[in-house]
């Protein structure tokens, strides 16, 4: 007895396989010509000019022509008669676009293949303030780039942060993530929570036992934590003294209307124009006026505050003689009798030995004088 070999259905990923485009799908070419351009700044001209051989040599086997302007600081990129996929200058466009945004070559080339695709997010939009945009990037990278990496890794995919934009290279599930962890950091949630939930599902992935069932009991939720603003009294007491009233407000006057009021709208033209000179140089005499002030301002002497300054020391003085009592009062007197005792002493001392000095100076001028009489 023979049996039927039945031939095997393909499995549900082999059905959504991607099949390589060769050059029997397209054997004629294209009809007409193609190309992109796009501009790179001054810093990465160096690189650029390095690298240009091995561009070249890469974009060769897929039929695509390329070129690097150094003068007005662009590349560009053509199709050629050899080109058979019409795709692929699409996929030479994201190669120099990536180029130009600082991203290495040998990830740039990786384009170039059917399964890899690009994303480049423009992050600046989701935060205006540039101190804060900063802070924000910098948590996306973290320290030493730890959590970029952890992104990388645990998506499979190729980030690159450069200025106001992020780039992504990968398949398009790994893109799909890293797309929403880096907006959800420009919009104020740490990647840090992200990053704890694709480890969880990493983890469910690998059990099949979980694969038909629901996951959100397994994963971590977050809570949003906002504090109340505190609200001033001021704006307390506007509101309490607000009263509802049925009327609308009073529109604001025209100039017109205002011209009627103080009567100037019935005088002639010459007169109104006088008018208005005259209250210009009122103004400009008035802004000169306190200009002049505040530049005498600065040579006037700061104000000195004696009064608190005396009053602080009196309170001092007056702390100590309440705190003296009678024995310590009698003791200072004591000694200042001393003290003055000391000082009519030395007095006395020192007149004795001047008179002592003087006495013997004239007994010697006397010596003299009867030597030289004789």
């Amino acid at each position: 007895m023979s049996q039927d070999k039945t031939p095997s259905l393909p499995t549900h990923e082999e059905r959504w396989k991607i099949q390589p485009f060769k050059r029997q799908d397209n054997p004629n070419g294209l009809l007409e010509e193609s190309s992109f351009a796009t501009l790179f700044p001054k810093y990465r001209e160096k690189y650029l000019r390095q690298v240009w051989p091995q561009v070249t040599r890469a974009l060769k086997p897929h039929g695509i022509r390329c070129e690097l302007n150094l003068i007005e600081g662009s590349m560009s990129v053509f199709t050629t008669k050899r080109t058979f996929d019409p795709y692929i200058i699409i996929r030479a466009r994201d190669v120099i676009k990536l180029l130009s945004r600082s991203v290495p070559l040998y990830q740039a080339v990786k384009l170039l293949r059917d399964d890899v695709e690009c994303d480049i997010i423009q992050t600046r939009r989701f935060v205006r303030n540039k101190e804060r945009f900063v802070k924000r990037r910098q948590r996306l990278i973290g320290p030493n780039g730890n959590t970029l990496k952890a992104i990388e890794i645990l998506t499979g995919t190729y980030l690159m942060v450069q200025g106001n934009t992020v780039s992504i290279i990968g398949n398009w599930k790994g893109i799909k993530e890293a797309r929403k962890i880096v907006i959800d950091t420009f919009k104020n949630v740490h990647p840090v929570y992200n990053i704890k939930e694709l480890m969880m599902v990493r983890e469910l992935e690998k059990d099949p036992m979980l694969k038909s069932e629901n996951w959100e009991r397994f994963l971590p939720q977050f809570r949003k934590r906002r504090k109340k603003r505190k609200k001033n009294r001021n704006e307390k007491e506007e509101k309490k003294k607000k009263k509802y009233t049925p009327f609308p407000p009073e529109p604001t006057p025209r100039k017109e209307d205002l011209m009627i009021q103080s009567g100037e709208w019935f005088l002639a033209e010459n007169q109104q124009k006088k008018i208005q000179l005259q209250k210009k140089k009122e103004k400009s005499a008035k802004n000169s006026y306190m200009r002049k002030l505040e530049k005498q301002k600065v040579f006037e002497p700061p104000v000195e505050n004696f009064d608190k300054e005396s009053k602080k020391k009196s309170k001092k003085s007056n702390k100590k003689s309440k705190k003296l009592s009678s024995k310590d009062t009698k003791k200072i007197i004591g000694n200042i009798k001393k003290l003055e005792k000391q000082n009519v002493q030395k007095k006395k001392s020192t007149k004795k030995s001047q008179n002592m000095k003087d006495y013997v100076a004239k007994n010697k001028n006397k010596k003299k004088k009867k030597k030289h009489m004789k």
